[in-house]
């Protein structure tokens, strides 16, 4: 399957090198990418592990109409306002007819109903297991183990910045300071007010409720407070008590509709919330008929973002009738 990468980041390298390394168990290959600032490339042949970038396509369809890809995959930089630009590139793939996987949770969680719509209108596959745990699997663990079940909540520590900013402020370190060492550790959003502010988990929130419980939000719908009031000597008080504060993510279902929230709880140290540290992330789902079931990542990076993505491909690739190459012992 021919793939063309919108967007070139730490991520989109690690799927190249990913999709190189595996090109003989998995019949993928590189046909083209795009960057508005840094340029593109297209390579009918396969482009390989390390792409070099020409001038730069004038728009993303243009790129798209020249790339020759079945699908595309986006990766560019999340906008929690909107979900835009991802959301028009999206879009713009489904209009010719391209497979679509992202890792950006913007279009997830402002447009997910439309864009599954038009994605079985256009007659394509829409894949994106990557925007809410760094490639581990949630939406698939749902959609491929799960049949029949109603998900009719969930509880989830889904943001690692803020883990790394308390942890800082437990030693007595200012919350600028902690920020720092996240941004240094290449975790943060490109701006770090969205982890801080609980936007980045208020639209992991938002997609959640769409993709597993057809709520139809956005993140405006979520009840969002950070971590910005916090200060050093507030958590190293709660520390000498046992305690700690966790930005959690929590969703249900109620008679009036899906309550999302999100806030920075104090819990036990013991709590199970508690216990993801640094880049690692904990979701459990509660079911009708499975009870509550969840999945843990632990210190994730952007290789297993890069191999969440990779999954999708395959599924795609799967479901549309190919089957991989098993390598030679």
């Amino acid at each position: 399957m021919r793939i063309a990468l919108i967007g070139f980041g730490s991520v989109g390298r690690a799927l190249a090198r990913l999709v190189a390394d595996k090109r003989e168990e998995f019949p993928l290959r590189l046909v083209g990418v795009h960057t508005a600032r840094h340029g593109t490339a297209y390579g009918p042949g396969g482009l390989g592990a390390e792409p070099r970038l020409g001038e730069a396509a004038q728009s993303v369809e243009e790129f798209l109409d020249r790339a020759g890809a079945e699908a595309a995959v986006e990766l560019t930089t999340l906008n929690p306002a909107t979900g835009e630009p991802a959301l028009s590139h999206i879009r713009a793939a489904f209009a010719r007819s391209l497979h679509v996987v992202t890792a950006n949770k913007g279009p997830i969680a402002h447009a997910y109903a439309a864009l599954a719509r038009e994605a079985r209108q256009a007659g394509v596959e829409f894949r994106f297991e990557s925007t809410v745990m760094d490639g581990a699997p949630v939406f698939n663990l749902v959609r491929r183990t799960l049949p029949g079940v109603r998900v009719n909540g969930f509880t989830g520590v889904l943001n690692s910045t803020t883990k790394v900013v308390i942890a800082a402020m437990r030693e007595g370190l200012p919350i600028e300071d902690g920020i720092e060492r996240a941004r240094r550790m290449g975790i943060t959003e490109a701006d770090a007010s969205f982890d801080i502010d609980g936007w980045d988990s208020a639209v992991k929130a938002a997609a959640l409720a769409n993709v597993l419980m057809e709520a139809e939000v956005t993140p405006y719908d979520v009840d969002r407070r950070g971590i910005g009031r916090l200060t050093p000597e507030r958590v190293m008080e709660l520390a000498g008590s046992g305690k700690t504060v966790v930005l959690a993510t929590r969703g249900r279902r109620t008679a009036s509709g899906v309550k999302l929230r999100v806030r920075a709880e104090v819990l036990a140290e013991t709590d199970l919330l508690a216990a993801p540290q640094g880049t690692s992330n904990l979701l459990l789902l509660h079911t009708d008929l499975m009870g509550t079931v969840g999945t843990i990542s632990i210190d994730p990076g952007v290789e297993q973002t890069a191999y969440g993505v990779f999954s999708d491909l395959v599924d795609i690739g799967r479901m549309r009738g190919w089957e991989e190459k098993r390598p030679a012992r």
